[in-house]
């Protein structure tokens, strides 16, 4: 099916003869195919008699080798269905895969977000990027990590024209109220000691129409007005989350405090912070020096880590 969907992704028509030829089998067959393609993955395919077989759109496939300009040299998996790359990833570390390494997608049946959320994935439209790294000397070198991707994140889009992106505490990146990414960081091991980290995210790239989407939403294509390389996005993240990542490391999260709370939509916005059934309102002051949310409530300062809470902006807000 990926050899009949390499022949068109160029977007142009192409007979049913050629298809069959290319691929050494009957014009039966390649229709079958066909059908399968966009039952599967839910592509249109154009059929035109005389002319042939041509998608609606070109597709631009992740290849390995067109991100090797990337300054970060991770070993790259590219798939092209997975229920999702943090759980391959998870598993690629089960059987004792060495880290650093990437993990892609073209599609995820069962991407995942933060608190149990679906992350819709389309095929061949949007980035599902898994990175796994090996994280020795304890919990100093977690320290608001998932802030620093979300930097990481924020500046990529930027530099490929999403000049509006902002970042909302603790793992999502809008413009204006509509999200464009989400990150989701999961550990396996011992945080004490050693321990692997699976870096999750995924951003919405050329994807215009999305029906399950439950919240507002926006995409690089929908802001920029062009279409993405998801190639060239792959290679532009990765260079900045090895910066990111290794000024964390050597210098700690607060050498970043002050650039992330520059960039954070929310500041001094009234919120309310959802804790399973509990919520607590107040108004947001920023970031401690390890990532956490610093909340003016009733008048006092009160500090809340990550985990399962949940921020809302307020409707007097």
């Amino acid at each position: 099916m990926l050899t009949l969907l390499n022949l068109l992704k160029d977007g142009r028509f192409h007979s049913g003869q050629d298809l069959g030829a290319a691929l050494g089998i009957s014009r039966s067959a390649v229709w079958k195919q066909l059908q399968h393609l966009e039952a599967e993955l839910g592509l249109s395919i154009h059929k035109v008699r005389g002319r042939g077989y041509q998608l609606s759109a070109p597709l631009m496939l992740l290849d390995p080798l067109k991100m090797a300009g990337m300054k970060a040299v991770w070993p790259i998996t590219v798939l092209d269905t997975t229920d999702s790359t943090n759980a391959e990833a998870l598993r690629a570390i089960g059987l004792g895969q060495e880290a650093p390494f990437l993990v892609l997608a073209e599609r995820q049946t069962s991407g995942r977000g933060r608190r149990g959320r679906k992350w819709v994935s389309p095929f061949a439209e949007n980035l599902y990027f898994s990175l796994v790294l090996r994280i020795d000397g304890g919990m100093r070198q977690l320290e608001g990590l998932s802030l620093v991707v979300g930097l990481a994140v924020l500046q990529t889009l930027r530099k490929l024209g999403v000049t509006g992106a902002g970042l909302k505490w603790p793992n999502d990146v809008l413009v204006g109220n509509k999200k464009i990414a989400g990150i989701l960081l999961e550990l396996v091991g011992d945080p004490a000691d050693v321990c692997h980290v699976v870096l999750g995210i995924g951003v919405n790239v050329n994807m215009q129409v999305a029906e399950e989407v439950d919240q507002q939403w926006t995409s690089m294509r929908l802001e920029t007005g062009k279409s993405c390389d998801r190639n060239i996005l792959v290679a532009e993240l990765g260079e900045q989350l090895l910066a990111y990542i290794q000024r964390q490391q050597i210098d700690g999260f607060s050498v970043l405090q002050a650039e992330w709370e520059e960039n954070h939509l929310w500041q001094e916005r009234s919120v309310s912070l959802i804790a399973g059934v509990s919520q607590i309102d107040g108004v947001v002051l920023g970031i401690d020096n390890q990532g956490a949310l610093r909340l003016k409530v009733n008048g006092v300062e009160k500090v809340f880590s990550g985990g399962e809470l949940s921020l809302r902006l307020r409707d007097d807000s």
